[in-house]
């Protein structure tokens, strides 16, 4: 039987992964699975050897405060690869994390396939990586089309795949005014996946809501979660005393009210791919502390925070960075596309567009499990 260990650093990679392994499965039985996984792999019965939270650290300050930490985690993981002894690693986004534990992998044993996907920004930050890369991952599996460039220069054996998240999907019917009991219009909101985001941002979401409860009567807001922060959020509704608000963490429901929604209120991250997929009009919030954004302005070199907006190389979607991520200025930008629906028309014309090229005319995931049954 042969062997995959899969390593994912997030929940977002945790679902892309989840993705790739279900189509796989139909096309190969035979295998075995070991994981550093979060719900969506465990919930394929596979084990996960920690729990993913114990890696997920947000921003380079948490890195260095975490360093003995982190160091710790890339040994334990690296043990569990040497003593499972897979024929592929499938390494899945989080670079700094997965990327470390690849490179010892294959300096301890070639033999092992070290296929990655998702690759790093290369094209925000240290394109040099690619050249360090080659020597120690086999095959990367890229969402983008225009990230082929950057690895064609280094003659490193790539495919683009397209965006799992893109992919369409045939879903039963949910009665979603059963499941929120109200008859408003909805409002999407993505505070994040990481509690440390979460905790930056849903101050300012909460505020954000009073002042359109102050403003207007007839929406209610829907908070996209994790199951693992679901809670987290519901405290931080009640404190607020906000009677309509829900926090909804089972994934088909979360895809049926994004697709009831209005329009969609996200923390800046691959989620906002699956918004304009959705083909629902939206924001996008981030907010980091002031020395990491000191260092990310220093290392980046391009102008959007959003994937959209960067292969548009324009601001198609409205961004709300650090000290613009307030409660005011998201009120003002909100009721101002919702008082404007020539803005909300334009904002999915254009995004769609862009999306165009994310896609590939087979499904993504299965393109990718493709590529890992060729290399067992």
């Amino acid at each position: 039987m042969k062997k995959i260990f899969i390593l994912t650093g997030e929940a977002s990679g945790d679902k892309l992964a989840s993705k790739v392994i279900e189509d796989l499965k139909k096309i190969n039985s035979n295998i075995e699975y070991l994981s550093v996984g979060g719900e969506n792999i465990k919930k394929m019965g596979i084990k996960s050897i920690y729990d993913l939270k114990e890696i997920t650290y947000l921003g380079f300050t948490n890195v260095i405060l975490n360093l003995f930490k982190i160091k710790k985690k890339i040994t334990e993981t690296v043990n569990a690869i040497e003593n499972f002894k897979p024929d592929i690693l499938f390494t899945v986004d989080s670079p700094d994390f997965t990327l470390r534990v690849a490179e010892r992998i294959k300096k301890i044993n070639p033999k092992i396939k070290t296929i990655h996907y998702v690759a790093p920004q290369v094209w925000v930050w240290r394109e040099g990586r690619v050249k360090k890369m080659k020597k120690f991952i086999d095959h990367i599996l890229l969402l983008f089309n225009f990230e082929k460039n950057y690895f064609e220069k280094e003659n490193m054996s790539h495919e683009f795949v397209g965006h799992p998240l893109l992919d369409t999907t045939s879903e039963s019917a949910i009665d979603i005014n059963q499941i929120l009991g109200k008859n408003k219009a909805l409002i999407s909101i993505f505070a994040g996946s990481r509690k440390s985001e979460i905790e930056v941002l849903m101050p300012i979401l909460l505020n954000f809501i009073k002042l359109m409860n102050e403003n207007y009567n007839d929406f209610s807001y829907v908070f996209h979660s994790t199951k693992e922060y679901s809670d987290l959020i519901q405290s931080l509704i009640k404190k607020n005393n906000l009677k309509n608000c829900e926090v909804i963490s089972d994934s088909k429901i979360k895809n049926h009210i994004l697709k009831k929604s209005i329009f969609a209120i996200s923390k800046s991250g691959t989620v906002s791919l699956e918004i304009c997929n959705a083909k629902i009009p939206s924001i996008i919030l981030y907010k980091m502390g002031f020395l990491n954004f000191l260092i990310v302005k220093m290392l980046v070199k391009i102008k959007f925070a959003n994937i959209v907006n960067i292969a548009a190389n324009e601001e198609i979607i409205p961004e709300l960075l650090q000290s613009n991520c307030n409660p005011k200025n998201i009120f003002n930008i909100v009721s101002n596309h919702l008082n404007n629906p020539k803005k909300l028309e334009e904002q999915i014309y254009k995004t769609q567009k862009i999306l165009k090229n994310f896609k590939t005319n087979n499904s993504s995931s299965s393109l990718a499990a493709n590529a890992l049954n060729k290399y067992l």
